[in-house]
C-alpha cells in the first residue's frame, strides 16, 4: 500500500490547501452515548508498555501463577493469523513498518479501536466459570497512545496528547476502560534494543521516534487517572521479578474490589 500524500476529501475541513486536520476523522463516525452498564464482569486489568519492556512475558507470567481465575487476552499483534484480528493485523504489517503504519493512519486507528471493542463485546456477559480477572496484555490505552504518535507524525500535529485524550474518548462511548492499568516503564533504550533483537531488525529511527512518543504520551494518561493507573518501574529488574510484580498488583486489585464489595 502507498503512503497517502494528505487526507481524502472525506477527512479535510477548512480551505483547500489548509493544513490537514488530524481530528477531522470524528466527523465521519457517530458514537453512541457513554456506556454506564452496570452489569458486574470480572475485574478488568491492562497492562501496558511500550516494545520490549516485557508485558506480554509478565501478563503470561503472571496469569499462569494466577490460574484459572484469570483470563489472558493476547496482544492483537500475537493472536492466530486466522482469526480476525490476525488477518487485520497482517494487512496493517504488509508493508513491513513495525509500527503497523500503512499511510492512512485514520483508518488504522479506527481497524484498532474496532477489534479492541469486538473483543469486549464478544466477551460480555460469556465469561468462563470462575474467572473473576481477566488480564489484557494491550488494551484501548495502547490504542491510544500509539496512534496518536503516528497520527501526530503523519499530520505535523504538534499536541499529540490531545490526540490520545481524543482517541480514548472515543473508545470510552463504545466499551468500558479498564478497571485498572499497570503501567511497566523502564530503559527506554534496553527496551528498544531488546524489541529489535526480537523482531531480528535495526529500527529506523521514525520507529524509534514514535516508541518514545508513546512512552511519553502513556505518561500523559497515567496523570490523567491516577487511580486507575498503577506504574511500576522495571529498571534493570529481570523477566520474573517484574511478572512478579504484576501478580502482586493484581491481587491486591482483587482484594480491594471484595473489600468494596463487602462495604
Amino acid at each position: 500500500m502507498s503512503a497517502e500524500a494528505e487526507p481524502p476529501p472525506l477527512h479535510r475541513r477548512g480551505r483547500p490547501g489548509d493544513r490537514p486536520d488530524p481530528y477531522a476523522w470524528k466527523d465521519t463516525m457517530t458514537a453512541p452515548p457513554p456506556r454506564t452498564d452496570p452489569s458486574p464482569r470480572p475485574l478488568w486489568v491492562s497492562v501496558e508498555g511500550i516494545n520490549g519492556v516485557g508485558k506480554s512475558t509478565a501478563a503470561r507470567a503472571a496469569a499462569a501463577a494466577l490460574g484459572d481465575r484469570c483470563l489472558l487476552l493476547d496482544e492483537l499483534t500475537d493472536q492466530a493469523g486466522d482469526t480476525l484480528p490476525g488477518r487485520v493485523i497482517a494487512a496493517l504489517a504488509a508493508d513491513g513498518d513495525v509500527c503497523l503504519r500503512t499511510g492512512h493512519p485514520v483508518v488504522e486507528t479506527l481497524a484498532l479501536l474496532a477489534l479492541k471493542v469486538r473483543e469486549a463485546e464478544r466477551l460480555a456477559d460469556r465469561y468462563p466459570a470462575g474467572v473473576d480477572v481477566v488480564l489484557e496484555d494491550r488494551g484501548l490505552d495502547s490504542v491510544a497512545v500509539c496512534q496518536a504518535a503516528i497520527l501526530a507524525d503523519h499530520y505535523g500535529e504538534t499536541d499529540p496528547a490531545a490526540l490520545a485524550r481524543y482517541v480514548l474518548s472515543t473508545a470510552r462511548a463504545w466499551s468500558r476502560l479498564p478497571d485498572a492499568t499497570v503501567w511497566l516503564t523502564g530503559d527506554r533504550t534496553v527496551c528498544t534494543d531488546r524489541f529489535a533483537a526480537r523482531i531480528g531488525r535495526t529500527l529506523a529511527p521514525r520507529n524509534l521516534e514514535v516508541i518514545h512518543r508513546t512512552d511519553d504520551l502513556y505518561h500523559v494518561l497515567a496523570s490523567d487517572e491516577p487511580d486507575r493507573y498503577t506504574t511500576i518501574d522495571t529498571t534493570g529488574w529481570p523477566p520474573h521479578e517484574t511478572a512478579s510484580a504484576v501478580e502482586h498488583r493484581v491481587r491486591e486489585l482483587l482484594r480491594e474490589r471484595e473489600v468494596a464489595r463487602v462495604a
